[in-house]
């Protein structure tokens, strides 16, 4: 039970932390305390005695002082509503015209995040500020130097407001989302991909035990580092039978544990909670969905409702740039101990399964279109030339036969 709630929590820490209201929630909080601490400040002795010195931070009546910052707080929710509906506008116009795959990584923008934010936690502090606000009959000052830190902050957000405009509108481009999943698919690409190619393992001579899907799913991520930490405490192998991403189905085979030790329910339970099923594609956690995203642009753009052919060529174009990399960088299907010793493996698509899934849909739905047979064809010449050693000839030389058979009819 306690494993069940690990995993759990562990599933919607994640969920939680890339929602669009994390970081305003954040924020909020941080802008609370700042007002706690302003007006701390404000009926402090040294407070009281710098706004003596400093006859323009005077403010002494309440009237002035409420109306200051329900004036202040009015607006800035006003800001604020126009804004989340401005960012839900987007994500819809996002959806409908390219793919809500990409909803993921423009939800999970931390510029947009900080600026709904700075917008709520002003709205917050406002209100802390104004429930503070006393008569002077009743022998309690009025927070000046709070107030005029509202106004400077209000400033601020109304900058903040113009910028987020020109910053939203922007990031509706195809060729903004387009280079953002790409940008974000090669980041993890980079930190993960090894130049060596996978080992073969030599553990299936062992005895194993099969551990099935209690429920289908999406088999999406698993903790690497528990995983093995438990293989090298009871000297076993973990072979995944399908590769992140992968929905599999009820009584289907996920994993095998192979090992001469006996393997308790105990302990399987446990394996079990370190592998997470979820929905959703997150590129943080598998790259193949940052390949799938840019196909779907791409596909989606030559569809008859929006035939914008110039975007698919962007996104075939980011396409081959991955590709590229994966040339001569390999997915570590093998993962090891602190030992070296090999005790996970890890399917992943090759080369070839990974441009067959991606580029001949691309293909298929934009055969007949000029720009798709021209820039797909540069595209395969270009990455022919950094295929040096001709791993992959035969299948750049089919889709080139392809396209030139389409282009003679």
């Amino acid at each position: 039970m306690q494993i069940d709630l690990k995993k759990k929590f562990r599933i919607y820490y994640n969920k939680v932390t890339k929602s669009i209201a994390f970081y305003p929630a954040i924020i909020a909080i941080g802008f609370l305390v700042l007002s706690w601490i302003m007006l701390e400040i404000d009926f402090s002795e040294q407070g009281i005695e710098l706004k003596a010195k400093m006859s323009w931070l005077t403010l002494k009546d309440a009237d002035t002082a409420r109306s200051i910052i329900s004036t202040i707080a009015g607006a800035i929710l006003a800001l604020t509503v126009f804004s989340f509906s401005m960012v839900m506008i987007v994500l819809n116009q996002a959806a409908s015209q390219m793919s809500n795959r990409v909803l993921s990584s423009m939800i999970g923008n931390r510029f947009q995040q900080t600026v709904l934010g700075f917008y709520i936690g002003t709205i917050v502090y406002s209100l802390f500020l104004l429930s503070t606000i006393r008569d002077l009959s009743s022998g309690t000052s009025v927070p000046a130097l709070s107030i005029y830190l509202l106004i400077v902050l209000t400033v601020v957000a109304i900058f903040l407001f113009i910028y987020f405009l020109d910053y939203v509108t922007q990031t509706v481009k195809y060729e903004t989302v387009i280079d953002r999943v790409q940008t974000q698919t090669m980041l993890v690409m980079e930190k993960t991909f090894t130049k060596n190619k996978t080992a073969t393992v030599d553990w299936y001579s062992l005895p194993f035990i099969e551990i099935t899907m209690r429920r289908s799913a999406y088999f999406q991520h698993f903790n690497e580092e528990n995983l093995i930490r438990l293989a090298q405490k009871h000297d076993l192998f973990f072979d995944f039978k399908h590769a992140k991403g992968t929905f599999v189905l009820k009584e289907i085979v996920i994993l095998k544990v192979y090992g001469t030790n006996t393997i308790d329910k105990k302990l399987i339970i446990k394996i079990i909670s370190e592998i997470d099923f979820f929905k959703g594609q997150p590129i943080d956690q598998n790259v193949i969905y940052g390949f799938k995203q840019l196909a779907e642009i791409a596909i989606k753009a030559l569809s008859p409702g929006i035939n914008d052919p110039g975007t698919a060529v962007l996104a075939l174009q980011s396409l081959f740039d991955l590709f590229s990399f994966m040339l001569f960088h390999h997915f570590p299907q093998v993962l090891q101990d602190e030992n070296k010793i090999d005790r996970l493996f890890i399917p992943f698509p090759t080369f070839e399964e990974l441009f067959k899934t991606c580029v001949y849909p691309i293909w298929n739905y934009g055969k007949t279109d000029q720009y798709i047979q021209v820039e797909l064809r540069e595209l395969i010449l270009q990455i022919q030339l950094l295929d040096a050693a001709n791993e992959h000839e035969s299948l750049f030389l089919g889709v080139l036969h392809e396209i030139e058979d389409q282009i003679n009819l």
